[in-house]
């Protein structure tokens, strides 16, 4: 499958949802968008969603959310992983929620998540924001159903890097921050 990076990152607030069950390989897909992004000269940013929704929820302490949110939103990509795996407190769904409304309309976004759109309402446990959100994200979204059958027929993802470069460790439990160092 071919995507046009540069048209999905120049398209203002366009979004990505990547959904299936468990190993299928949306965050390779992820992964492999964000890299080609960061080669093309964008700005991007990687998240695990949990890991993410616990750094705002940390921020409501030092009064540092508006200031987490501006930096998170001012990335030209930011992928947001796992978000069917959560375990979540009423302040990181609003912080979530302003996050995505930060981001709608001006930068690009990918989700990888297991979850259909009609069990996000159960994850979030907030009707009318979800409504809200899942109108924004599906104006300037593509979604992409990733099944099983098909991960099987294309076999592993693998990562190839260039001699004297070292493969980014995606099993870090800190937000991983790619950059173009050319």
């Amino acid at each position: 499958m071919d995507i046009p990076v540069d048209a999905f990152l120049n398209e203002p607030g366009y979004c990505s949802v990547q959904d299936g069950t468990s190993g299928t390989g949306k965050t390779g897909l992820a992964i492999g968008l964000a890299r080609k992004a960061l080669l093309d000269g964008y700005r991007v940013r990687f998240y695990n969603a949990q890991d993410n929704l616990d750094g705002l929820f940390a921020s409501l302490a030092d009064r540092s959310t508006s200031r987490v949110l501006k930096s998170m939103a001012s990335y030209d990509l930011l992928v947001i992983d796992e978000l069917g795996y959560l375990s979540l407190k009423p302040e990181q769904v609003k912080a979530f929620f302003k996050l995505t409304e930060m981001r709608y309309g001006n930068k690009a976004t990918i989700i990888t998540t297991n979850l259909d759109y009609e069990k996000w309402y159960q994850l979030f446990n907030r009707k009318p924001l979800v409504d809200a959100f899942l109108d924004r994200l599906r104006h300037h979204c593509i979604t992409i159903k990733v099944l099983r059958s098909w991960w099987l027929r294309m076999g592993r993802f693998r990562y190839t890097h260039h001699r004297g470069s070292r493969p980014p460790n995606f099993t870090k439990k800190e937000p991983i921050s790619f950059r173009d160092t050319t």
